[in-house]
C-alpha cells in the first residue's frame, strides 16, 4: 500500500497480531491529550470532577467516591482497579481516557477500541492474548461494545484475568441495543453486562453537550458532483494524498476487509473524496461505514463528498433503533470532518 494508490478500493491492507499490539496506543488526534489541556465546559461541573478524579487514578490514588446507585459491598472504593466513564458522545471521554494513558506510569500499557481488542483475541487466540497483555499496568478501552453478547463475554473474561494479575482498567462504552438514550443509562447497562467483574469498577459521570456542535452544526457539507473532481485535482496538485471513490464502491470494499484493518486502509491519506453519496437502508452497510468513519475521525482526515449530505445517510428508522447512539455519534463526526 502506497500513497500512489488514489482510491481506497485499490488498498488491501493486512493486519497481523504484532501490528494490532503495536497499534494499541491513543490515536494521533490524542497524542498530546493531557489533563492540563482538557477544557471542561463551565456549564457542567461533572467534567472538571471527572478530570481531577482521573488524574488521581493515573497516579494510583483511587479517590473515586461510590455513588448510591452503584454502591457495592464487595470492595472499598479505595481499592477498585477499574473506572468507567459514563456520558454521552462529544463530552471528552476519549480525551480523558487518553490523558489517563499518557499520565499513568509503566512502560507496558494499552489503549484501543473494543474492536481492536477483540481482533487481537481473534488473531492470537484467547490464552495467547492473555499472555501478550499480562504485565500491563493499564488497559484503556474506548467504546466498550455492549451489543454483541459473545464478544462482551470474551472481553469480560479477559479483563477479569488481567485484573487478577495486577492490571488496572479504564473504559467507556456505547449504548446497548435496547437503550435509546445518548448515554444516560449506559453505566447501569455496562455494569449489568460485565456482571462477573462489575465490583471492580467505579463509575464517573460526565455530563455535557457534544463539543463538536460548538464549532460545527447543521448538516455535513456537500460538494456538487460537477465540482468534486476539480476539488480532488486541486488538492492533489497541492501535494496532498487524496483518495477518490464512489460511495457504493467504498461500501463494497469495506465488506471485503476486516474492520481491524480500516486503520491501515487510510494510512497516509490526507483527504478522502466520496462521490454519489446516498441514503442507506441496509444496517450492515451502515454499521461498517460507522466503524470506518470512527477510524477516519481518529486520524482527523477531512472528507469531501457529493450527493446527499453524509449526516443524512441513515435511512428508514435506523436513527430510532438499537444503534441510535452509534449513528448520532457518526453524524456528529461527519459534520465535523466535512467542515474541516
Amino acid at each position: 500500500m502506497t500513497d500512489a494508490l488514489t482510491a481506497l478500493v485499490d488498498r488491501h491492507p493486512q493486519l497481523n497480531a504484532a501490528d494490532i499490539l503495536a497499534s494499541l496506543v491513543p490515536p494521533a488526534q490524542f497524542a498530546q491529550a493531557g489533563f492540563e489541556n482538557y477544557i471542561p465546559d463551565v456549564e457542567y461541573e461533572s467534567q472538571e470532577r471527572a478530570r481531577d478524579t482521573l488524574a488521581a487514578f493515573a497516579l494510583g490514588s483511587n479517590t473515586i467516591k461510590q455513588s448510591k446507585l452503584f454502591a457495592r459491598k464487595a470492595s472499598s472504593p479505595d481499592s477498585l482497579p477499574g473506572v468507567y466513564l459514563d456520558g454521552g458522545f462529544g463530552v471528552g471521554k476519549t480525551h480523558l481516557l487518553a490523558a489517563l494513558w499518557h499520565a499513568s506510569p509503566g512502560r507496558k500499557k494499552f489503549f484501543g477500541t473494543f474492536l481492536q481488542y477483540t481482533s487481537l483475541v481473534g488473531a492470537l487466540g484467547y490464552q495467547n492474548a492473555v499472555e501478550a497483555m499480562s504485565g500491563a499496568s493499564l488497559i484503556c478501552i474506548d467504546e466498550f461494545e455492549l451489543d454483541d453478547p459473545g464478544d462482551t463475554m470474551v472481553m469480560t473474561r479477559l479483563l477479569g484475568e488481567l485484573i487478577k494479575r495486577g492490571t488496572r482498567v479504564a473504559a467507556t462504552s456505547n449504548t446497548p441495543p435496547h437503550a435509546l438514550g445518548e448515554g444516560r443509562f449506559a453505566a447501569a447497562d455496562f455494569l449489568r453486562e460485565i456482571h462477573a467483574m462489575a465490583a471492580n469498577f467505579e463509575t464517573l459521570r460526565i455530563d455535557g453537550t457534544d463539543y463538536r456542535k460548538r464549532t460545527a452544526s447543521g448538516e455535513a457539507q456537500v460538494v456538487s458532483g460537477a465540482r468534486l473532481a476539480g476539488v480532488v485535482s486541486d488538492l492533489r496538485e497541492s501535494g496532498l494524498c487524496v483518495t477518490s471513490d464512489s460511495f457504493d464502491d467504498i461500501l463494497t470494499h469495506l465488506a471485503s476487509v476486516h474492520p481491524s484493518t480500516y486503520v491501515r486502509l487510510i494510512a497516509g491519506v490526507e483527504v478522502i473524496a466520496i462521490s454519489d453519496v446516498h441514503v442507506l437502508n441496509n444496517q450492515t452497510d451502515a454499521l461498517r461505514f460507522v466503524a470506518f468513519i470512527d477510524r477516519v475521525y481518529d486520524a482527523q482526515i477531512p472528507l469531501r463528498a457529493s450527493g446527499v449530505a453524509l449526516s443524512t445517510i441513515f435511512g428508514g428508522d435506523m436513527i430510532n433503533g438499537g444503534y441510535r447512539k452509534k449513528y448520532l455519534r457518526c453524524m456528529s463526526r461527519l459534520i465535523a470532518l466535512t467542515n474541516s
